[in-house]
C-alpha cells in the first residue's frame, strides 16, 4: 500500500543507472509518494525516460543536472528542494535496484516516531554480495565508530537510509567536502557530532550482475582513496570534539 506525506520523501540520486531505475523508481512509487530523483548529469539516456515517467505520474518529481556533480552534491541540491517545499526528512536509497523498496514504510515510520534521529539502514547481504566489499566495509565503519566514540553507527557506507533535512542541510554547508561516494559516511559522522542520534534498522541488498541489468560506479583505488582521505579529515576533526565527545557520553550515562 503506498503512503502519501507531506513531511516524508524518497530522494533517488541517480548517476548512468542503467535499465534498473526504472524497476527502482516504480517499485519506490508502490510504496511512498512522492518520490523524487536527481539526475546527475546522466548521458545513458535515463533521464529521458525518468521525465517521461514523472510526466503521467504526480506523485514523481524528476530534476536534471546539467553535468555530473557526485552523489553528495546531488543529493544537497534535492535536500534544498526539499527543505524549500516544506520537507523536513528524506530517506535516500540508491538507483540502480540494490536497496529494498519494500523497506520505506518501515523506516519512515521509525522516522516519524523518532523525528530528531537519522535511521540508518544496516545491509543484510545475500551470496550476490562481493567478498571484497562486504569484509572491506568493516574497515570504515570500525573508523566511523571510533570518530563518535561508538554513538552506535551499524554500517557507515549504506546509503538506504532517512535524514532529518535541516542537520544533514548545515552540515553540509559548512564544509566543501561529502560531495562524491563519500558522502554515505561523513554525513553520519559529522551528523553524530551534532549530536543527531542513529537509530540502526536491517535492510536487505542486493548485488546485481552486469548481465541482470546490475551497474556499479564503484572503483576500488580512486574510492578507497577517497574514503582514506576522508578519514583522515574526520579523525582530526574527531581528536579537537574529543572533549565535548567526552563530555556527551558522561551525561548520557548519568
Amino acid at each position: 500500500m503506498m503512503t502519501a506525506s507531506t513531511t516524508h520523501l524518497v530522494l533517488i540520486p541517480s548517476y548512468n543507472p542503467g535499465e534498473k531505475v526504472y524497476e527502482t523508481v516504480h517499485a519506490a512509487r508502490q510504496y511512498w509518494n512522492p518520490v523524487w530523483l536527481v539526475v546527475d548529469g546522466s548521458d545513458d539516456g535515463s533521464a529521458e525516460g525518468l521525465l517521461a515517467m514523472a510526466s503521467v505520474d504526480p506523485g514523481l518529481c524528476v530534476m536534471v543536472l546539467p553535468h555530473n556533480q557526485g552523489k553528495g552534491a546531488a543529493v544537497l541540491h534535492g535536500l534544498d528542494q526539499a527543505a524549500a517545499a516544506g520537507f523536513t526528512h528524506v530517506l535516500t536509497m540508491d538507483s540502480d535496484g540494490q536497496h529494498p523498496p519494500e523497506s520505506i514504510p518501515a523506516f519512515m515510520a521509525e522516522s516519524a516516531s523518532q523525528p530528531a534521529a537519522m535511521i540508518l539502514g544496516v545491509p543484510v547481504f545475500d551470496a550476490s554480495a562481493p567478498s571484497l566489499r562486504v569484509k572491506g566495509r568493516k574497515i570504515s565503519n570500525w573508523w566511523a565508530n571510533l570518530e563518535t566514540l561508538w554513538a552506535g553507527i551499524g554500517d557507515s557506507l549504506f546509503g538506504f537510509r532517512v535524514y532529518p533535512v535541516e542537520p544533514l542541510r548545515q552540515v553540509m554547508r559548512t564544509q566543501r567536502w561529502m560531495r562524491h561516494f563519500d558522502f554515505d559516511p561523513e554525513a553520519v559522522v559529522r551528523l553524530c557530532w551534532r549530536g543527531v542520534e542513529p537509530v540502526n534498522l536491517a535492510a536487505l541488498v542486493r548485488y546485481y550482475r552486469p548481465d541482470e541489468g546490475g551497474v556499479s560506479h564503484f572503483r576500488y583505488l580512486r574510492d578507497n582513496l577517497l574514503l582514506t582521505w576522508m578519514h583522515t579529515r574526520l579523525f582530526a576533526g574527531f581528536l579537537l570534539r574529543l572533549p565535548v565527545l567526552l563530555a556527551r557520553r558522561v551525561r548520557g550515562r548519568s
